[in-house]
């Protein structure tokens, strides 16, 4: 399984930073066209990129997609989406022409050296329960040099002036506008309530017609599990190190025990750049991977599920959507809340009883097979907590803004945006889509 951590990917930052200004000499010099759009998600074809895609193109943009390797490529012609590899030449010059730059992850989403002067769209992939950006002392973590204290201070600026050429960076509700806001450093306006365009399809459609197509999506992925009970285990990332929930060889007969009783499937979507092996000593068809490289993105397949069993993973606040029962295992939750931090408290958000190994896990696994009521209603909770809008348009209003912005000038606009969005003013009322 692919790793990464913050002290290796920041060494590599700092060595590049020749690069960096060489693309800011081509982006002073090279004009941006007018109605040109780029696209890249460090997953896929997927993510919010995709949705924002699919309206921007349906508005006459001129949109292309930049892939990162082979598969991309071929999921972007198969889906009839114009491509160009993000490390070409070609790649480097839309990225340097275009007038808009979406990413979902970083800029090396796209080409990373040519994004000066665009219209930076940063459509994060996921609600932040764990400290992220500049919030996290982990950001500014580096394998080079990695008892200086000046690196560290390097790379918080190099960050903060990074982040600050992000126009619009969309936020699901008031209360994840504060925490993007400190996270990127960014100001009020650049961060407008529209919600998320990627949990769009969470709330399209009616609650059987969501269902049933990410069964069918599971189908595909995984393999048939007919009308079994089907509960997603997604941890979240360690930072490169190995996850300390990796069950061992009695939890996993455990596991496997209650799948067999219940006649339930459990499938393991462990981060693409963690580590750890989660595949169980005995083979079984119970337990099944869904990895990155199966689907890139999970976020379709909520509604086919039955149980959501995670840590600090953004999937809390997707499910709430469904609305999904979710369970919480978070054995080191002292220890990765001391070195990555946590907003607000865990237990505003997991309740008071996280488990803290697979055992307890199990047995409230087997109480919400029986009884979904309470940790369905919790869910619910959590979506009027986090989520303003739950109508399935937050790519139009997402894409609406854009479009202001860019008759503005490119600047953060700071009156009241289209369909009801205000980035600087009082929260809308949420709008309810039909479940």
């Amino acid at each position: 399984m692919a790793s990464f951590s913050f002290g290796s990917g920041n060494a590599r930052k700092l060595l590049r930073i020749p690069l960096y200004l060489a693309g800011r000499i081509l982006t002073a010099v090279v004009p941006r066209s007018r109605r040109s759009w780029v696209f890249g998600c460090a997953v896929g074809i997927a993510d919010g990129a995709a949705e924002l895609w699919r309206v921007a193109a349906a508005h006459g943009e001129d949109a292309t997609w930049l892939v990162g390797d082979d598969g991309q490529a071929r999921d972007a012609t198969a889906q009839g989406i114009r491509w160009a590899r993000k490390d070409s030449l070609r790649g480097l010059w839309l990225t340097a022409r275009a007038r808009v730059v979406v990413v979902t992850h970083g800029f090396g989403d796209v080409n990373r050296y040519a994004v000066a002067g665009a219209t930076i769209v940063q459509l994060w992939h996921g609600i932040p329960l764990k400290r992220i950006g500049l919030d996290s002392a982990e950001t500014t973590r580096s394998a080079l040099l990695p008892r200086s204290r000046v690196v560290p201070r390097l790379l918080a600026a190099l960050y903060r002036g990074t982040t600050s050429r992000i126009a619009v960076l969309p936020a699901a509700s008031h209360l994840v506008r504060g925490r993007l806001e400190s996270a990127f450093g960014l100001t009020h306006a650049a961060v407008p309530v529209t919600g998320e365009p990627r949990v769009d399809v969470l709330s399209r459609g009616t609650a059987s017609d969501r269902r049933a197509a990410a069964r069918e999506r599971l189908t595909a992925a995984v393999g048939p599990v007919g009308e079994r009970p089907v509960v997603l285990y997604a941890p979240t990332w360690r930072d490169g190190d190995v996850d300390p929930a990796v069950p061992d060889a009695t939890e996993w007969g455990g596991i496997r025990d209650l799948l067999e009783r219940r006649d339930a499937v459990l499938l393991i979507r462990s981060h693409p750049l963690g580590a750890g092996d989660y595949r169980p000593p005995v083979p079984t068809d119970r337990v099944r991977m869904l990895g990155s490289d199966l689907v890139a993105d999970v976020t379709p397949l909520l509604p086919g599920l039955d149980v959501l069993i995670t840590d600090y993973s953004s999937l809390a606040f997707d499910a709430a959507l469904v609305p999904l029962p979710v369970l919480f295992l978070a054995p080191d939750l002292e220890a990765y809340r001391a070195r990555r931090g946590l907003y607000g408290r865990y237990a505003d958000v997991a309740g008071d009883d996280p488990a803290r190994d697979w055992t307890q896990t199990l047995r409230q696994l087997g109480a919400v097979l029986d009884e979904p009521g309470p940790r369905t209603e919790a869910s619910r909770q959590r979506s009027r907590t986090v989520h303003a809008h739950r109508d399935g348009r937050n790519t139009e209003r997402v894409y609406a803004h854009v479009r202001a912005l860019l008759d503005a000038g490119g600047r953060p606009a700071r009156a009241a945006s289209p369909l009801g969005t205000d980035p600087g003013g009082a929260p809308p009322p949420p709008t309810e889509g039909r479940r």
